[in-house]
């Protein structure tokens, strides 16, 4: 199960390689169309935006009848999704493929995938999140590689519909294999140390949840952590043939590191907050994302080296961002609704992905720079890190631990 679970979202985990297909899919619609196209930036931050809706809604299915029937609805989205992309020929109609099926069948597969791997494992939640979620992102170190290869023989058209063929076999088969997990299950010889927050042996539904301060501010949290990663990832490709001059291949070859970074961050981290605890966690990564956008800033006609140290410092924050909060919500709110309860947690990352990629764009064309974007996404993880404070206030905790 636990493998299925990882193979499947090495699939979805392929949205984050939109970079690598954003520029050839402007010229390509640039040349069917007549006119220049401009930005693709709004496609990604759609495919972003919509996946809580499915999340949420996908969740409450998973909570009733389990993950099988959820993951295989989430996989013909999300592969159907990524085939009509290879047959638009207009913004709107990859928005409405991409952006609309691709990021709604993620949000159903992710979520479910996620969740029901955690309540298999109470006793390392942090780890197997991450775990999970790693595939999730090494998608991004595999999927560049293939889709760029993909495009110099064919086209980005051909690319699309190659890969979205794959991921729809893949899913589907996985599917078969991912069952419900039972309720109250627990490993053999485990039992929870009495440490354990309120909410994991009480439970709450996304209706507690919501009256329930700390979700606000760990929702706020997750959207700090996410805002540097989700900007910098939508446009990795342009990024790393400005700022440090590499062409368009050497830059597939930066984006999949990034993505590797991503995805040992998710691991790291994951297994960090069961050790530390998940806030305490979340403040040094807060810290080391600080640094990593101060790199960035001064990287423009500087070495190689601070360019990538930069990049990939931010794909191993936001990685971990992301590695830890599915176990962060189960252990605070409880396992039996994390379905639901993740899906409206992940709002927050919703919002980041909408902000920063478009926040971005409007700023390098205000300033001809890309500084102004990397100093605010480093004084949003400056106020993460102060809401980790907050956090400890408000539940009186300086951490939450599985342990």
């Amino acid at each position: 199960m636990l493998v299925a679970s990882c193979l499947v979202n090495l699939c979805i985990g392929s949205l984050y390689a939109w970079s690598v297909f954003a520029s050839p899919m402007a010229a390509h619609l640039t040349a069917i169309n007549g006119f220049d196209v401009g930005s693709l930036a709004v496609v990604f931050s759609v495919a972003n935006a919509v996946g809580p809706i499915t999340m949420i809604s996908g969740g409450a299915v998973n909570d009733r009848l389990g993950p099988r029937w959820v993951i295989l609805a989430g996989g013909l989205l999300f592969g159907g999704g990524m085939i009509g992309a290879g047959f638009s020929t207009s913004v709107a109609m990859l928005v409405g493929f991409y952006g609309l099926g691709c990021g709604l069948g993620m949000g159903l597969v992710y979520g479910a995938v996620v969740s029901n791997a955690v309540k298999f494992f109470p006793d390392k939640k942090g780890l197997v999140g991450g775990i999970v979620t790693a595939f999730y992102g090494i998608s991004s170190v595999l999927v560049p590689l293939i889709a760029n290869a993909l495009i110099a023989a064919l086209d980005v058209t051909a690319a699309f519909k190659a890969l979205g063929v794959a991921m729809l076999a893949v899913i589907v088969l996985c599917s078969l294999a991912i069952a419900r997990c039972p309720e109250g299950y627990a490993p053999a010889g485990w039992k929870p140390s009495g440490t354990q927050p309120s909410g994991e042996t009480d439970g709450k539904d996304w209706r507690g949840m919501l009256t329930d301060p700390v979700f606000y501010v760990m929702m706020a949290m997750l959207c700090c952590g996410a805002f540097s990663g989700l900007m910098v990832t939508s446009q990795a490709s342009a990024l790393t043939q400005s700022l440090a001059g590499l062409d368009a291949a050497a830059a597939a070859v930066a984006v999949s590191l990034l993505a590797l970074a991503n995805t040992a961050g998710r691991i790291v981290a994951g297994f960090a907050s069961d050790r530390w605890g998940a806030a305490v966690t979340l403040r040094r990564v807060f810290l080391l994302l600080v640094a990593g956008m101060m790199a960035l800033c001064m990287a423009k006609g500087s070495a190689l080296g601070l360019f990538l140290g930069g990049l990939l410092v931010t794909g191993f924050c936001f990685g971990s961002v992301m590695g830890i909060y599915p176990g962060f919500t189960a252990l605070q709110f409880g396992a039996r609704h994390n379905s639901v309860n993740y899906g409206i947690m992940f709002i927050g990352f919703a919002l980041a992905g909408i902000v920063g990629p478009l926040m971005m764009n409007g700023l390098y064309g205000l300033f001809g720079s890309y500084v102004p974007a990397f100093l605010v996404a480093a004084l949003l993880a400056a106020t993460g890190a102060a809401l980790t404070r907050v956090y400890a206030s408000v539940t009186g905790k300086g951490a939450i631990s599985s342990k």
